[in-house]
């Protein structure tokens, strides 16, 4: 590959640390850039993009790279907290990681690293961009390290994004990229990984959500309409969730498909209407399993539905890849049938379709059935 400039995305993090560098080996141009997505309460315990921008700034200092720090706050808040907060409010479980991908990291940013002349972007995403002669397409594949896989958070990025992005850790293990960092004295090289979402870091969820949506209480009813108690607001729960339902002491000696009176409590359905949270026994109850999905607001990677017929999808970040029957496909929508019954398929989650290593796109989940 002939010298180009690219503009790496340094989060502060190991993974895109370790990019600059592979990138650097390869001979190019590299040019750093913070992307600062959240400024609400950025100096709280929980977001600090501070220090994050400060371990950036270093792995700069000792990769000899220029790095340049950029606002996305205003853009991240209209194109991707405003509709997470819509999502919720509508009683569905975004994930704003994926919107935050196709509209800030894979628009805004590449848009802002072509102003700087780049060819290319770069991330370190577990990830890997091919591009098949065959068919001229550029196609999206699992990284090579399944256990770091982030290819479901990818999902949407088009022909036009895929064909001036790299991801050189996707080529890697973790522990490889680990070992790299540690090889360099980078400052980084031992920080733990980011987990959760930008804005909210570490901190309590609903203690988040509840600064930006209103509390609805309302009642909390086992499949046969009794009532266990009180729920603060269909917004602040999510199928499948077992923590903080405030019931654990509750038994139900006559459910007719529980799982005993001791089984554990989780959410299986939200009734708007009547703004009632509905409970069940046991995590293998009948209606927290799925067997089919209807997807809407599909993204195909290569521009175009594939055709019908067996594939794998995930219905969620970080299970194992399911098999699956393509349905009904249109441009804009499509229906998934599961060879077996999936747990806790959520309207509002990403479901991601998958030919083997190649990721295909997906759509978000609008409804699940038996």
């Amino acid at each position: 590959m002939q010298r180009q400039r690219i503009v790496v995305g340094l989060s502060g993090g190991v993974d895109s640390a370790v990019t600059a560098h592979l990138l650097q080996q390869q001979g190019h141009e590299v040019v750093g850039i913070f992307m600062k997505n959240w400024e609400d309460d950025d100096d709280d315990e929980y977001c600090s993009s501070r220090q994050d921008f400060l371990d950036a700034a270093s792995v700069a200092d000792v990769l000899g790279i220029e790095i340049e720090h950029v606002n996305f706050a205003a853009a991240y808040k209209d194109r991707v907290f405003a509709e997470f907060l819509r999502e919720y409010q509508a009683g569905r479980t975004p994930n704003p990681d994926v919107l935050c991908n196709a509209e800030i990291k894979f628009k805004a940013f590449l848009d802002h690293a072509m102003r700087l002349g780049a060819k290319k972007i770069a991330t370190g995403h577990y990830a890997r961009v091919r591009h098949n002669p065959a068919t001229g397409l550029h196609e999206l594949l699992k990284g090579v390290d399944a256990t770091k896989d982030q290819s479901y958070f990818l999902h949407r990025l088009n022909q036009a994004q895929l064909a001036r992005t790299l991801f050189p850790v996707g080529e890697l293990k973790k522990t490889e990229v680990r070992r790299i960092a540690a090889e360099l004295k980078l400052p980084n090289a031992k920080k733990k990984d980011s987990t959760g979402i930008c804005f909210i870091g570490e901190r309590p969820f609903r203690d988040f959500l509840n600064r930006y949506i209103a509390r609805e209480p309302g009642p909390i009813v086992d499949e046969r309409g009794r009532t266990l108690g009180q729920h603060l607001g269909l917004s602040f729960y999510t199928l499948g969730q077992r923590q903080g339902l405030g019931i654990g002491g509750v038994k139900d000696k006559g459910a007719p498909r529980g799982g005993g009176e001791h089984a554990p409590w989780f959410v299986a359905r939200k009734d708007a209407a009547r703004n009632a949270l509905v409970v069940v026994q046991g995590h293998e109850h009948p209606w927290l399993l799925s067997r089919t999905l209807q997807a809407e607001d599909a993204s195909w990677v290569a521009g175009l539905a594939p055709a019908a017929g067996a594939y794998s999808a995930k219905t969620r970040y970080r299970q194992q890849d399911a098999r699956c029957t393509l349905l009904n496909q249109e441009q804009n929508a499509f229906a998934l049938s599961f060879d077996e019954a999936q747990w806790a398929v959520t309207p509002g989650q990403s479901a991601v379709l998958y030919d083997g290593e190649l990721c295909l796109g997906g759509g978000v989940i609008a409804a699940a059935g038996n």
